[in-house]
């Protein structure tokens, strides 16, 4: 067989077999793994990823602990009743507390996701703070990590090197985005949850949440619902897009 025309069957089966790959890949992922109700495998001590995800974590990990900073992971994957959990503690709280339904849902997607919504569902995502300082009693404030605070060496850091690693920040700082506010700890493996939010995009949420029996869920108006698309699910750092 001559040589060029070797290369060419080569490289048309290489094609092939990515493309198949892809493909196999885009079949796995079903409605109720892109919402949290599926079952995927998950690696990771004392911590839940996606196998690659958790391979590029383990690098960037490694890294950081040569500069004296310690990754430490608050949360990672939360299936759809770890989200509702959340969701009812807030919802119950706020209610109580005087708010409306309607007011005590808009206090909650402030920073949380209604189930079947949430990044956490796929296991490409992470909450990271810096283990190797002391912590402080709620280490998920902004505050921790500017100025003076116990995470700002470790902002510093993963600004700088993060990407390096396919990580990224998903609800940034940068005047005038909508949705969840600013979470300098939360980050996405782009290369995962990139296809995962393609996925999502192509499923009928509004009837997913009109027809999901949840606190409060009887305010989920088809305007509702648009705006926290938009506005929640959408608008990120545009490197995860």
């Amino acid at each position: 067989m001559q040589r060029k025309k070797f290369i060419q069957l080569s490289t048309a089966g290489l094609v092939g077999l990515s493309s198949v790959s892809f493909s196999h890949f885009q079949s796995k992922l079903s409605k109720d793994d892109l919402m949290g109700k599926g079952n995927p495998i998950l690696v990771g001590e004392g911590y839940k990823l996606r196998k690659k995800a958790h391979q590029a974590f383990l690098k960037m990990k490694s890294a950081a602990l040569k500069q004296d900073i310690k990754l430490k992971v608050v949360s990672s994957y939360r299936d759809y009743a770890h989200q509702n959990r959340i969701w009812e503690r807030k919802y119950e709280r706020y209610t109580a507390n005087g708010l409306s339904p309607i007011k005590a849902i808009h206090k909650i997607i402030e920073y949380s996701t209604i189930p079947g919504t949430s990044r956490h569902h796929w296991g490409t995502d992470l909450d990271i703070v810096d283990g190797s300082v002391k912590q402080p009693r709620d280490v998920l404030l902004t505050k921790h990590f500017h100025d003076d605070g116990p995470f700002t060496r470790f902002k510093t850091w993963m600004d700088h090197n993060a990407s390096d690693y396919g990580f990224h920040l998903v609800y940034t700082n940068k005047k005038g985005r909508k949705g969840f506010k600013y979470e300098p700890w939360h980050f996405s493996y782009a290369p995962s949850s990139i296809p995962m939010l393609n996925e999502f995009k192509k499923l009928d949420i509004k009837t997913e949440l009109q027809k999901t029996i949840l606190m409060g869920s009887s305010n989920f108006t088809s305007d509702f619902i648009q705006q926290y698309m938009n506005e929640n699910v959408l608008d990120i750092n545009p490197e995860l897009l």
